[in-house]
């Protein structure tokens, strides 16, 4: 900082014709020379005790500096000058003339006054002389310096923002814009809009002469076009052929300038046939999603719905498409967080997922056993998951060899109290966590059944033997092991 060198700096011993030419002063030139040159002289004690004071600067007198007389020098600074204070007694004590400190003495009118002090003993044993300068012009100047660098820095964070603004509006415009360098016609910038109308992608685009992105016969109208920007600063409107047979566009422009440079900014608004060309395949395919008697989303690689169509909202038990959207399917997938996990954890190992049997949770209660498709796409422009779900066929409950149905739910046992005697309702817990997990290891290996009999500690034989206990899959009645089992 500008205070902290000043401070720093040593003061320059005197010349020797100085110091004869001092040496003719008698005690009251002496002071007077003083009290002129400097802002604050101060005469202090041995014992550091301020003796007498005079200032130079009119504006330090309303400071009171006359009270300093009988107070401790360092009683008259702020707690951090002290130590300064404390250096510059022990450096005059020496005999020669102390560096310059800058030291802060609290105000009763405002902020603390800076003032530069050197100090000099001319006779040992006798007083100190002290002189000052005041430093609260500079130090002012300094204040403004940092509030204008805090200025400017706002004023970028502001021009940031704007940029960032502008970029991302410019991203996310449907209309397609292209930026051209008014001299060399060359693409400077051009939004995912302008790419998907001329059927290249956006680094293909960049650096092109704009005449070369339309057909051939509309050279000499885009050239007119510029020179009279160029010259008028306005053009009329075009209409330009595609290139590749993408059909026709209307072609607008406007001149601006900036840092230092000219550029024109081009918006293409696609006519009927274009359109047609364009968006055609794209709304028949989305008007047939929403068609589907199955149901269908996308969502975003977070989970977070983007789309969904009629048959998931039924699923859901919700009316309207904005009512899901932005919530993430995990909410209404699964009959637990776990299961969810699973079928996304193999989605983003492997890319796809068929066949993955789980249930749906409506937003009132209702629960519907499904089975889900899935893919994931993640090189396309936006990034997306997509998800089928196919509501599975019912199937009439397995009756329990005790006369009545397995509960499938803790509550459903606790409803079975005082009905059941304790030693049935014993054994049918049992038989529901045995159900249960080997429902969940059937789901995990996804109907490896070799792999979940390992999983749970069975033979294959006891395992099928378990799973046509609890009517658990379709048994295959031609398997030999399973024909061995059967066998008295």
């Amino acid at each position: 900082m500008i205070l902290s060198s000043l401070a720093s700096h040593p003061p320059q011993r005197p010349s020797p014709a100085l110091q004869q030419a001092a040496g003719l002063l008698d005690s009251e030139a002496a002071g007077l020379l003083l009290a002129a040159t400097s802002d604050i002289s101060l005469i202090v004690g041995e014992d550091g005790v301020i003796q007498e004071t005079a200032a130079g600067a009119l504006d330090l007198e309303s400071e009171d500096i006359a009270s300093w007389r009988g107070r401790p020098w360092v009683d008259t600074v702020t707690v951090e000058s002290r130590p300064k204070i404390d250096a510059l007694l022990r450096d005059a004590a020496a005999g020669t003339m102390t560096r310059w400190r800058q030291v802060n003495h609290p105000s009763r009118n405002g902020p603390d006054v800076p003032i530069r002090y050197a100090g000099l003993r001319p006779r040992q044993g006798g007083p100190i002389i002290v002189v000052g300068q005041d430093l609260r012009a500079l130090a002012g100047l300094q204040r403004r310096l940092a509030d204008t660098q805090q200025a400017l820095e706002r004023d970028y964070d502001r021009l940031r923002a704007a940029e960032t603004r502008y970029k991302l509006l410019f991203q996310l415009s449907g209309e397609p814009v292209l930026v051209a360098d008014a001299g060399t016609r060359r693409v400077t910038e051009a939004n995912p809009a302008a790419a998907r109308l001329l059927g290249r992608p956006q680094k293909r685009i960049l650096g092109q002469d704009v005449a070369d992105l339309f057909e051939v016969s509309t050279t000499r109208d885009i050239a007119v076009l510029f020179a009279g920007l160029r010259n008028a600063g306005q053009a009329a409107d075009l209409v330009v052929r595609l290139s590749g047979g993408r059909g026709e566009a209307r072609l607008s422009a406007s001149l601006f300038r900036g840092e230092g440079s000219t550029s024109i900014l081009l918006r293409l608004s696609p006519l009927a046939s274009a359109q047609a060309g364009q968006h055609a395949v794209d709304g028949g395919a989305l008007d047939v999603i929403r068609r589907m008697p199955e149901a269908f989303v996308v969502t975003d690689p977070g989970r977070r719905i983007l789309t969904a169509n009629t048959a998931f909202l039924d699923l859901v038990q919700l009316a309207t498409e904005e009512q899901v959207r932005g919530q993430t399917i995990d909410r209404w997938l699964g009959r637990e967080e776990t299961e969810a996990l699973a079928l996304f954890a193999t989605l983003r190992e492997h890319g796809s997922v068929r066949h993955f049997s789980t249930v749906m949770r409506g937003q009132y209660g209702s629960v519907e056993d499904v089975e889900v498709a899935a893919v994931s796409a993640p090189t396309a422009e936006q990034p997306c998951l997509g998800f089928t779900i196919r509501a599975t066929p019912r199937r009439a409950a397995p009756v329990h060899a005790g006369g009545h149905d397995l509960p499938r739910s803790v509550e459903q046992m606790t409803e079975l109290v005082g009905r059941v005697s304790m030693k049935a309702l014993v054994r049918e817990t049992t038989d529901l966590i045995e159900k249960l997990c080997i429902e969940a290891a059937l789901r995990i290996t996804r109907d490896n059944r070799a792999s979940a009999a390992e999983m749970l500690g069975l033979s294959r034989q006891g395992l099928y033997a378990k799973m046509r206990r609890y009517g658990i899959g379709d048994l295959d009645a031609g398997d030999p092991e399973l024909t061995a089992d059967r066998e008295p």
